[in-house]
């Protein structure tokens, strides 16, 4: 089913979509050279209860896992991707972080993802991957717009990541979110313009490009959750969470200026 939200449901998940950017803005500031990722989750789990929030991941035990995913952040590092699940894991300088998180506040849930650089030593690589990623994210959400299709929002996105020369996986990608964290419809990082379904006003898409260096293929970790670069390349993955308005597109998951 394809949710379309109230004028007040809206208003809610303006307020989810700030809790979610702020917290994600407040995670970055605090990562440095030596944090834990597991300190990382608990930080994340801090901020949530504090806001009276809920976790959308702690309980999540979808049929690509293995059971529940039991932590409050996914936090993906160098070739992982996708659903990182926190471990015992100290980042060091030059790795490449995706912090990915979804939140329920006010019965409306908000899902945002960055990916950046611990430290000082950013490859080119790390870099030309989380701009990729950030300009897809922009293209996407400017093709968001009452009366447009599906299509073009994948489109669009394909087409910045094509041109970066990332080969794009289509297994995974965007959704549509609002009293659930995932439902219909399918974003896929790629697709054809005029197809698929018609955008409405009230309608939540969580859009999320991710690319891996030199592969499309995933492969699931030991783990049972993280999903990773087949070939051991790294990986970014940026995501908003946007509302379709009459105006256009409004992103809820900003953090604070």
């Amino acid at each position: 089913m394809i949710e379309i939200l109230t004028t007040a449901e809206l208003g809610r998940a303006r307020t989810t979509g700030a809790l979610v950017g702020g917290i994600l803005q407040t995670l970055r500031e605090r990562v440095t050279v030596g944090t834990n990722l597991l300190d990382i989750d608990r930080w994340a789990s801090e901020l949530i209860i504090e806001a009276g929030a809920t976790s959308c991941y702690v309980d999540y035990a979808p049929s690509f896992g293995r059971g529940a995913f039991g932590h409050y952040i996914c936090t993906s590092v160098n070739d992982a991707v996708l659903h990182g699940l926190p471990h015992d894991y100290v980042l060091a300088d030059g790795d490449l972080l995706t912090l990915d998180l979804a939140v329920s506040l006010g019965g409306i849930a908000a899902d945002s993802a960055i990916s950046f650089v611990v430290g000082t030593s950013a490859q080119p690589e790390s870099t030309a991957l989380i701009v990729a990623t950030e300009r897809a994210l922009s293209a996407g959400i400017a093709a968001a717009h009452p009366g447009a299709r599906l299509g073009d929002i994948s489109y669009a996105i394909g087409a910045v990541l094509s041109e970066a020369g990332y080969p794009i996986n289509d297994e995974f990608g965007g959704h549509g979110i609002g009293s659930t964290m995932h439902q219909d419809p399918h974003v896929p990082n790629i697709g054809r313009r005029a197809r698929g379904y018609t955008l409405r006003s009230g309608l939540l898409l969580a859009l999320e490009p991710w690319v891996m260096a030199d592969t499309a293929t995933l492969v699931t970790d030991a783990d049972g959750w993280t999903l990773k670069s087949a070939t051991g390349a790294r990986t970014a993955h940026s995501e908003h969470t946007i509302a379709i308005t009459p105006a256009g597109a409004e992103i809820l998951t900003l953090p604070a200026a």
